[in-house]
């Protein structure tokens, strides 16, 4: 197998971290795409990501496949230990309730901020719309706010252990970083979540 990784982007760190969680990291071979230099974009990559997307995991049979939770769910088939998906229907939705809020109400709209505001995104975001940008901004930090609550009251954030949920929401906390942001600083539960789940990670 073959993975293709961009380090310090939060998809491709998930997938890492995944890995790194169940002590897999070594299983797979890792080849690094720089996404700021438009890497994924050239011919040659889009022969194993045609949506030049990064991470991408090349099966030994030439299975291709694209899409961080999709990649994890394949980690989780055949690395079962730890599992970090769920055990049974019960803990797979809540694992699951919480990553996509994570992913969804959080990340996206984080990178809508980012992709929108830094300078450095301008040749990839064109135009780049900054009413879009501060609209996003101000409902991450809503959602943030949101995830520091649900803390207060619980170790991690998903069946009362730690799973992807966790994972991907300390790649979020990671990432932040580029626009100035810690949330992990700024709300008090958040902090405390996340030395224990870098302790889990590894």
């Amino acid at each position: 197998m073959k993975l293709y990784h961009s380090p310090k982007a939060p998809n491709p760190e998930r997938v890492t971290q995944f890995l790194k969680a169940k002590g897999k990291l070594d299983a797979v071979e890792i080849e690094e795409v720089s996404i700021m230099k438009q890497e994924h974009k050239t011919k040659e990559y889009r022969k194993v990501s045609p949506f030049a997307q990064v991470p991408a995991l090349i099966l030994d049979d030439g299975t291709q496949l694209t899409e961080s939770r999709a990649i994890c769910t394949y980690f989780e088939g055949i690395f079962p230990e730890r599992n970090l998906m769920g055990e049974d229907p019960k803990e797979k939705a809540l694992i699951e309730m919480w990553d996509r809020r994570v992913e969804l109400m959080l990340f996206i709209q984080f990178a809508t901020w980012f992709r929108n505001a830094h300078p450095a995104m301008a040749p990839l975001e064109v135009p780049q719309l900054p009413e879009v940008g501060a609209k996003a901004e101000k409902n991450a930090r809503a959602m943030a706010k949101r995830i520091d609550a649900h803390l207060a009251d619980n170790d991690f954030l998903a069946a009362g252990r730690f799973s992807i949920a966790d994972i991907t929401l300390n790649c979020f906390c990671g990432f932040a970083g580029v626009m100035q942001w810690k949330p992990h600083e700024e709300f008090a539960n958040i902090g405390k979540w996340r030395a224990r789940a870098k302790d889990k990670i590894g």
